[in-house]
């Protein structure tokens, strides 16, 4: 499992919090002092809480699990998209589409919906419709392709829930909590970290700290799934001894 250096963390300014007036009291226990009115993370606590999410995370994906990723602050778009595409995990990075988690169906609808649209430009059906419906139709793609593309594959809900900003995204949290799906999340010194399962005490402000914290998650995914994969080429080849030997046995009678 990739593991978390504190030296890296610093260089990142994980370490970073908000102004020490914004602060949430229950991040107390992952907060290491206070300088020029900005509160300090504890990195060697950050490391740590990193490391378990690391290994949660690797375990479920070595059983070939989804993680969904949550970012849509600035900061953190490209970085998350980045990050999950390599993956190949689904990911939001522009607005919260409400009951994504909750009205999971009508989510699915809309997402058929652009896959349809798809296909009727593929068997030639859209070119028979007028340049005014053609146009309706481009900018409903285009709207659903901004909102659902990256979640277009995600056929069931997630088996856990990465957030960036816990606050920001307090829907998804809420969301993911009412379902019982595991939340995983970058909580600055401003959130409550009791909102979710699994805490990365840290700065998700910086593009720079999220992407050091997310470097080091991809690694523990990407392990799980190059585990999912070798146990799966194991299996196979033992079904073909399996069978290879049954033939055998036939063979010899």
């Amino acid at each position: 499992m990739a593991k978390a250096n504190v030296k890296d963390l610093l260089e990142a300014g994980v370490h970073f919090g908000h102004m020490t007036r914004k602060w949430n009291p229950n991040m107390a226990p992952y907060i290491f002092m206070e300088k020029n009115g900005i509160h300090i993370v504890d990195l060697h606590k950050t490391a740590v809480k990193l490391d378990e999410a690391c290994s949660a995370l690797e375990k479920l994906t070595s059983a070939g699990k989804k993680v969904l990723f949550v970012a849509t602050k600035k900061q953190a778009k490209e970085v998350v998209a980045k990050h999950a595409a390599e993956l190949n995990m689904p990911y939001i990075t522009e607005r919260w589409p409400g009951g994504m988690l909750t009205n999971f169906v009508t989510i699915r609808k809309a997402v058929k919906k652009m896959n349809s649209i798809d296909k009727m430009k593929k068997d030639g059906t859209f070119e028979t419709l007028s340049k005014k419906e053609r146009l309706q139709v481009d900018r409903q793609r285009a709207n659903l392709e901004k909102n659902l593309g990256s979640i277009a594959d995600m056929v069931r809900l997630p088996s856990a829930v990465f957030v960036v900003d816990i606050l920001r995204e307090h829907i998804a949290v809420t969301e993911a909590k009412k379902l019982g799906i595991p939340v995983f999340g970058i909580v600055d010194t401003n959130s409550d970290p009791r909102k979710v399962d699994f805490v990365i005490p840290g700065n998700d402000d910086a593009s720079k700290s999220i992407d050091m914290i997310l470097s080091v998650v991809s690694e523990s995914i990407k392990e799980g799934q190059s585990q999912r994969k070798a146990d799966k080429e194991k299996s196979k080849e033992e079904g073909e001894k399996v069978s290879a030997d049954t033939d055998a046995d036939f063979d010899g009678e």
